[in-house]
């Protein structure tokens, strides 16, 4: 809005941009058809679409370069058009998202190498060159609200033991006030007096129940440290399968008990701070009666991933192998449902020259 009040433009165009604004994303993205936003415009005037049009071209040149795009292809093509004309690779970065932007993000290199009659230090150079754009050019100037989430319990390594400590600042300290309670007589069954001895319950119950949430709680995470502790000394690959009848057996109480006390309480360890049904995951029981943790197994997706060849990436099968090969069976089914969790691409889409 700042740059559209340094324009010279009609007050119909002003109106038509201010639209075009208003269905624009955080990230600088268009969220409507031009078709959807003709309509609304026109409902002001007489306006033809090809000034709708017009403005859109207007507003694409607005900083930062790319915003106001209909999709990724023209969020990058604008990007391209704004760098000097004598920039290396532009014109072969420009060719591969205007012809082969379905193969190019497919990963169908061959087939974009032969068809553009390109060699493959050429496409690399036109594949790094489009790696330095932004898909999302808006983003960097939204400022999200970051909300903290404050531990309830400290794990921390003393004297090679793991030790567990209530956070001092989600427990304080309370008391019955003395002036008041002694003001209570003991045979005085008057209005005041009673009023005051059921108040003087309710205290007590309350800091009762503050003292037995407090108690289940170190409890519930004393019990998860104990059984987490591969976690804390290696990470997420040694995470061991732990369930909430678990723990509930171990602590003898309920399994909705221990439901609720770890719903929004947070743990801050070595490696961060977790929320307490982090430590709670399904596992994988293999044929010789061994179990793993899905989350453990997630993380060996992601390292086998992180350390795959770009030109040939691991397929879901490949990946169903090398589990195997440490031990662990699952299903081709299930590698590829980790995968979405862990939002890795498709094998195909993860392939890459540079």
């Amino acid at each position: 809005m700042w740059q559209l009040n340094l324009t010279h433009w009609s007050d119909i165009d002003r109106m038509i941009a201010v639209t075009i604004i208003d269905y624009t994303d955080d990230n600088g993205r268009l969220t409507a058809d031009l078709e959807e936003i003709y309509e609304v415009v026109a409902e002001e005037g007489d306006i033809d679409f090809d000034e709708v049009v017009a403005v859109l071209h207007g507003l694409q040149q607005f900083e930062p370069t790319g915003v106001f795009a209909r999709d990724l292809q023209e969020c990058l093509q604008l990007q391209l058009r704004q760098l000097p004309a004598d920039t290396p690779n532009r014109d072969t970065a420009n060719l591969l998202l205007t012809r082969y932007m379905a193969q190019f993000g497919a990963g169908d290199f061959k087939q974009i190498m032969r068809r553009a009659r390109l060699t493959e230090d050429d496409l690399k150079a036109a594949i790094g060159l489009i790696q330095t754009l932004d898909p999302n050019p808006g983003h960097t100037y939204h400022s999200a609200s970051t909300e903290y989430a404050i531990p309830d319990v400290f794990v921390s390594k003393k004297q090679d033991r793991w030790v567990v400590e209530l956070n001092p600042d989600i427990a304080p300290k309370l008391r019955i006030n003395d002036t008041y309670a002694s003001m209570i007589q003991r045979a005085d069954n008057s209005d005041q007096n009673n009023y005051l001895r059921d108040n003087l319950q309710e205290a007590r119950w309350f800091l009762k129940s503050l003292l037995s949430r407090n108690e289940t709680l170190m409890k519930v995470a004393t019990k998860i440290v104990e059984h987490q502790r591969g976690f804390l000394e290696e990470g997420e690959i040694a995470m061991r399968p732990l369930i909430l009848s678990e723990i509930a057996e171990q602590v003898e109480m309920h399994e909705s008990t221990i439901s609720r006390a770890t719903t929004n309480k947070y743990m801050h360890t070595p490696r961060g701070v977790f929320e307490l049904k982090y430590f709670f995951s399904s596992h994988v029981r293999n044929d010789d009666g061994s179990e793993h943790s899905s989350t453990a197994i997630q993380a060996i997706i992601k390292r086998l991933v992180s350390e795959e060849s770009p030109r040939k990436p691991l397929s879901d099968s490949k990946i169903v192998t090398l589990l195997a090969s440490e031990g662990i069976t699952v299903a081709r089914r299930t590698v590829a449902k980790y995968r979405d969790i862990l939002h890795i691409p498709p094998s195909n889409e993860r392939k890459r020259l540079v």
